[in-house]
């Protein structure tokens, strides 16, 4: 029986409790080149639009990026995440109520999008690009989102895997806990997220998300976003052609629900209003699986 530990987090002068139910995470992507919505919300008011939308829908926290990490992408500079972040964070401060987090692998975008508003740092490098967003983290006592990549996403989808997937992605977050904790970030406000689809082959995924538990035992709560990812195109394949992005949402409910069953604390995903109902039945499915537990239990 997979238990879920309860954490808590503090997030803009708030306590979240994690563990009692999966809080849901849409992602908003601010760029013109996302391998998701193809620049659908590059446009600051469309994005101020999609977030108030995907509060409506049930969204626990927004995470906000404004720059690309598909396969083979090459990077975009702090000035130009700052000109598509700021002006969205600024039209968001006061209207939307569930906190923001921002998708960034550099410090001073990190800063200064704590600075406008943003509670939460979510960081794909695991600090291995810059170590100092946990500097960020730890002055402003943010929660910090580590996640593990193998490699860049230039080349993570490149060869040669891992030879033991859960070997590299428990060694690689441990090392990126340190970092932060040397930081002064306190180990309440560290999240973890193996990276499903960053730098692992098709098989790799999937055993991640079978085995998450073994994750579990790091210590900390657990983030997973499956969400449109690229092994899910190959899963769902037809004739030999992945399926596009916007058409493996039933895909990526069943992920989302075996991430929750597995002992996933948050889920990230792009179609909110969809994945809030998957994770409301797979919350009562995890729910009786413990209290049936319990009672054989007490039964002896």
């Amino acid at each position: 029986m997979i238990v879920r530990k309860k954490f808590k987090l503090l997030v803009g002068g708030r306590t979240i409790v994690l563990g009692e139910r999966t809080l849901v995470m849409g992602v908003l992507n601010v760029t013109p080149d996302s391998f998701s919505d193809g620049g659908k919300f590059f446009l600051a008011t469309d994005a101020v639009k999609a977030a108030l939308a995907m509060e409506r829908a049930g969204a626990d926290i927004l995470d906000i990026g404004a720059e690309s990490t598909r396969p083979g992408s090459t990077g975009t500079t702090a000035d130009e995440e700052l000109e598509r972040l700021l002006p969205v964070l600024r039209a968001l401060r006061g209207r939307l109520k569930i906190p923001i987090s921002i998708d960034t692998q550099k410090a001073s975008v990190a800063e200064m999008a704590v600075g406008a508003g943003a509670e939460i740092l979510n960081d794909i490098s695991g600090l291995k690009q810059e170590p100092k967003i946990a500097e960020v983290a730890a002055r402003f006592g943010v929660p910090l989102i580590l996640m593990h990549m193998r490699g860049t996403p230039r080349t993570m989808q490149r060869k040669p895997w891992a030879k033991d997937v859960m070997k590299d992605v428990s060694r690689g977050l441990r090392e990126s806990v340190a970092i932060a904790r040397r930081a002064g970030v306190r180990k309440s406000q560290i999240i973890l997220d193996p990276g499903i689809g960053f730098g692992k082959s098709f098989a790799q995924n999937y055993e991640l998300l079978a085995k998450l538990p073994a994750l579990a035992s790091l210590g900390y709560p657990l983030l997973v976003g499956t969400s449109r990812k690229g092994f899910l195109g190959g899963t769902l394949a037809r004739n030999g052609k992945p399926s596009p992005a916007g058409e493996r949402i039933w895909g990526t409910a069943a992920t989302v629900a075996a991430s929750i069953l597995q002992g996933a604390h948050i889920v990230r995903v792009h179609d909110v209003k969809e994945m809030v109902q998957v994770a409301k039945v797979s919350d009562c499915v995890f729910d009786s699986l413990r209290r049936n537990k319990d009672k054989a239990f007490f039964r002896g």
